[in-house]
């Protein structure tokens, strides 16, 4: 009986389902993007699609997007070389879905250290916001930040 070698299991979704096959190349880019744009540029920008060739990069602030704009052809050359499929580059302002981390990875949730007197305070601080969501980032960032007896008045 001949015996096959071993097939990814992403070689068979594709030949199953080829439209697939510029979404998988996407997440295999995502994965090498730091290494291929350096890690500065990488904490700016992620990629988001390939269409016809073309990858659609998200950028995080307007200098990095002029920056990269004016990288593009030795970004796209350095991607196409690993890349064969991606022909050219389009970045474009906006953020990116954050990843979601892996249990492992998250920090764990510091013990409860506010007292109530604390808790009673910062409401009182953020309920001078008029906006819902500002006063509770504001809760949270006076929460986080609040003096506690262990680490002092810093």
């Amino acid at each position: 009986m001949k015996s096959v070698p071993p097939r990814a299991v992403g070689e068979l979704l594709v030949s199953a389902l080829p439209q697939l096959e510029d979404r998988l190349l996407v997440v295999r880019l995502q994965r090498a993007w730091p290494r291929l744009v350096g890690a500065d540029a990488a904490r700016r920008c992620r990629p988001q699609m390939l269409v016809n060739g073309c990858l659609h990069v998200l950028v995080d602030n307007s200098p990095w997007l002029s920056e990269l704009t004016l990288l593009a052809p030795n970004v796209t050359a350095r991607l196409g070389a690993e890349f064969p499929a991606i022909r050219s580059l389009r970045f474009s302002l906006g953020v990116a879905p954050a990843e979601e981390r892996p249990a492992a990875a998250r920090p764990s949730p510091r013990a409860a250290r506010l007292t109530d007197d604390d808790r009673r305070a910062i409401d009182a601080a953020a309920a001078a916001i008029s906006d819902p969501a500002l006063a509770a980032g504001a809760r949270r960032l006076l929460a986080r930040g609040w003096p506690s007896p262990a680490r002092g008045n810093e």
